[in-house]
C-alpha cells in the first residue's frame, strides 16, 4: 500500500509543478507598480478613503426602538 500511496503523492506533486510551470512570472516591482496604479485609479470609489454616506452605510448604528 505504501508504494501506491507514494505513486499517488508523486503524481500530485508532478501535477502541481506542471500547474506552476504554466504560470506567467511577473517581477515584484512591476506587480507593485500595477497595484499602485490600480489603487490610485479606483481611490474615488473606495469608501475607506472617501467615507460612506450615512444613508448607504450598512454598519451605521441602528436606532433603538422602545415601547413605552
Amino acid at each position: 500500500m505504501s508504494g501506491s500511496s507514494s505513486v499517488a503523492a508523486m503524481k500530485k506533486v508532478v501535477q502541481q509543478l506542471q500547474l506552476e510551470a504554466g504560470l506567467n512570472c511577473v517581477k515584484v516591482s512591476q506587480a507593485a507598480a500595477d497595484l499602485k496604479q490600480f489603487c490610485l485609479q479606483n481611490a474615488q470609489h473606495d469608501p475607506l478613503l472617501t467615507g460612506a454616506s450615512s444613508s448607504t452605510n450598512p454598519f451605521r448604528l441602528q436606532k433603538v426602538c422602545s415601547f413605552l
